[in-house]
């Protein structure tokens, strides 16, 4: 088995029945939510049922809305594989984890690899940029899973997050050309307003890293590709509804700054993802609700399970498993 190296694809997970939503809160309570804001242990139950309540009622009205992450993050898992294994064949595996979502917790997870005998292993979160919300909950998890026992890997790498790639920002930007082609049609370059949307993050986090530089530094590379065509381009700030100072500007007044200056057609990108979920879904879906009356709207997906993202995934990781294998 010395050969043989276990990739460990780490993301969110959501939902997928809605009688789950108040064992998914708690745990983003504790894991999540925690890093910036200081619960009470007793609070958090009530918490988490008080917000189940809420979004029950908001996927109900959103024609009982069934979020599709979990799927497209299984064939982005495939995909990787798929490439890996076209130059290693069975000694690499791709195994999937999910912050929040059983049975696919990391504990759990690590279980299932170490019972098939691997004992090298990359950590690789499927995550645009590393943060203590992001990369940081994955890794914190591991660490409580393997803490009783950690002698049984016995190597192991990580993969950073991957927003600085430039093979990553170029399929972005010929992404959210091929969605303002067609706008070009019906208005001048000047009249398409570009809504770089990105992960919100709160301001003050007990001194963590919470993703805001990395996600400036994203929209700041993208912005530099794009400007000289479009130049009105903002970020777009997809915050989450929890007290605090967050980043700005959000989706909607990002929206309204680009209609001030004139734009008749907005495109919203969701730039700091690379899988579906609730919030490019339907946080985008209600701003451009509010704006579609006086602008022309077009809402871009993630790139989710792209062919060329997928082969990169997979280029991303080769040099890691190859470290590991020679050791």
């Amino acid at each position: 088995m010395g050969d043989k190296v276990a990739v460990l694809l780490c993301g969110y997970g959501e939902v997928e029945e809605y009688d789950e939503f108040a064992d998914y809160n708690e745990r983003s309570f504790r894991l999540l939510v925690s890093k910036s804001i200081k619960f009470p242990d007793f609070s958090i139950p009530f918490l988490s049922r008080r917000l189940e309540r809420a979004q029950r009622k908001e996927w109900h009205a959103a024609n009982h809305y069934h979020s599709p992450h979990n799927d497209i993050f299984e064939r982005q898992r495939m995909g990787i594989e798929k490439e890996l294994r076209e130059t290693y064949g069975d000694d690499v595996a791709v195994f999937k984890t999910f912050n929040f979502v059983p049975p696919y917790l990391p504990e759990q997870v690590l279980r299932e690899i170490r019972a098939q005998g691997f004992e090298k292993l990359v950590v690789y979160p499927w995550l645009v940029v590393d943060s203590v919300f992001t990369s940081g909950l994955a890794l914190e998890q591991i660490n409580k899973a393997i803490a009783s026992d950690p002698s049984w890997i016995k190597d192991m790498r990580y993969l950073p997050s991957f927003w600085d790639r430039q093979a990553f920002q170029q399929r972005l930007t010929d992404q959210i050309e091929e969605g303002i082609r067609p706008l070009l049609e019906r208005y001048a370059p000047i009249q398409i307003g570009v809504v770089l949307c990105l992960h919100g993050c709160p301001l003050e986090s007990k001194g963590y890293e919470t993703g805001v530089r990395d996600s400036e530094a994203l929209f700041y590379a993208l912005q530099e590709k794009l400007i000289g065509k479009y130049p009105l381009i903002t970020p777009g700030w997809m915050n989450h509804p929890v007290p605090g100072k967050w980043t700005t500007p959000d989706v909607d007044q990002a929206a309204k700054n680009l209609m001030t200056l004139g734009a008749k057609a907005l495109l919203f990108a969701p730039i700091g993802f690379v899988t579906e979920n609730h919030e490019t879904q339907l946080d985008i879906g209600y701003t451009i609700d509010k704006v579609k009356d006086q602008v022309e709207c077009v809402h871009l997906p993630t790139l989710n399970d792209d062919a060329e993202l997928l082969r990169m995934g997979a280029g991303w990781i080769e040099p890691l498993i190859e470290e590991l294998r020679e050791a």
